[in-house]
Parts: structure tokens; sequence; C-alpha cells
């Protein structure tokens, strides 16, 4: 928990934030927005749109599925520990233990549901304000104002978008602890390092950054 709240609370800091993958792609959705104020035909920009959503519909839809399998794994708990129990390494784990893991994945995913959710209902209202922004330039006020907002809550529901998938990553880490602590911890760091490469040091990021 001091892991993955930690890591967010770093990374949407102010004084990292501008320097992450999400703060660099904000300033490109800016001027995807502004750009789509003198496309008199938006379909493109409704389709790009939909692929957002789509992805934020699959990882709600996916985070429930587990959260349902983790629901079933708890009416197993014996034949679980049983089974785990035979693996090299795999420690003896008490019932309540056993279900107190099994409770936290949960949480982080009934978490990352929630952000998902919002990031889908965030993209719908995106594409309102496409359909809402008037025929303009770049350079007409209330056009730029209207592409401004679009872009805003696009950039938010990306932002909810990504504490999803970090919740995930977290996720993946928490299944180590069935095996080992020692897995869990070794594995919650590996995440942290993944996760921080990828937002600040990624090879992605050095592209989209640099200068055209």
């Amino acid at each position: 928990m001091v892991c993955w709240v930690g890591y967010g609370l770093a990374a949407d800091n102010k004084r990292w934030r501008d320097r992450s993958m999400n703060a660099v792609m904000t300033g490109y959705r800016q001027r995807w927005m502004l750009q789509m104020l003198e496309r008199e035909n938006r379909m493109l920009d409704i389709n790009i749109l939909g692929n957002l959503l789509n992805g934020a519909a699959f990882f709600a839809s996916t985070a429930i599925l587990a959260v349902g399998g983790l629901f079933a794994l708890l009416g197993a708990t014996d034949k679980a520990i049983e089974i785990l129990s035979d693996l090299p390494l795999a420690v003896e784990t008490p019932r309540s233990v056993w279900e107190m893991k099994v409770l936290l994945l949960i949480a982080i995913l009934v978490f990352a549901f929630f952000k998902f959710a919002w990031a889908f209902r965030l993209f719908n209202n995106c594409s309102v304000l496409i359909g809402a922004a008037p025929a303009a330039t770049s350079d007409d006020p209330e056009g730029k104002v209207v592409a401004e907002r679009a872009a805003r809550i696009n950039a938010l529901a990306s932002r909810h978008f990504n504490q999803g998938l970090r919740a995930y990553y977290f996720t993946m880490s928490g299944l180590a602890w069935f095996v080992h602590p020692a897995f869990f911890m070794v594995a919650a760091t590996w995440v942290i390092f993944v996760l921080y490469r990828r937002d600040f040091r990624s090879r992605s990021l050095r592209i989209v950054r640099d200068p055209l």
C-alpha cells in the first residue's frame, strides 16, 4: 500500500507530473483539439476518441470479471491453500491471512474499476464537447475555449485511466504474496521501477518530447 499510494502521490505531484509521458501527451491533446476545430468533418476525431473509450471499457469490464473470480476464490480457500502449499518456496499460510491477501487484490481491482469507469465517462463528455465545438479556426476565441475544455477533459480522463492501469500493475505484484512475502516485496519494488521508467525515462517519452 505504501508503494502503490506513495508512487501515485509522487508521480501525480506537480513537480514530477510536468515531466511525465502523460504531461507531454496533454500537449498533444491540446494540439489535437485545436486541429479538430478546423475540420469540417469530425468523424476522424470521433473515431480516435472511440478507441480511447474502448480501452477504458475493456479494462473496466476486465476488472469486474477479476473481482468476481477473486470472490469465487474466497469460496475455495482451503483447496487453493492446499494447491499453493505444494509449490517450491511457498510458505504455510493461515486461512485468515489468505483471505486478507485476496481481499487486498479485490480492493485494488475495485479501485481500478472506478478509475476506468470514470475515465470512460470523461471520454464521453469529451465527445460531447467535440460535437459542441463550432466550425472555426484555432484563432477563433469561442472555438478555442471549447477546444481547450475538450483537451482538459480528455487529459483528465487519461489521468484517471493511467491511475487504473497503475492499480493493475500493483495487482500483479500482489499475486507474488501468495507464494512468499519476500517475492511480494521484490515484485512491488520491481513494479515501481517499471512504472517510473515508463512514466519518466522511456524511449517513447524521448520520441514524443523531442522537438520536431
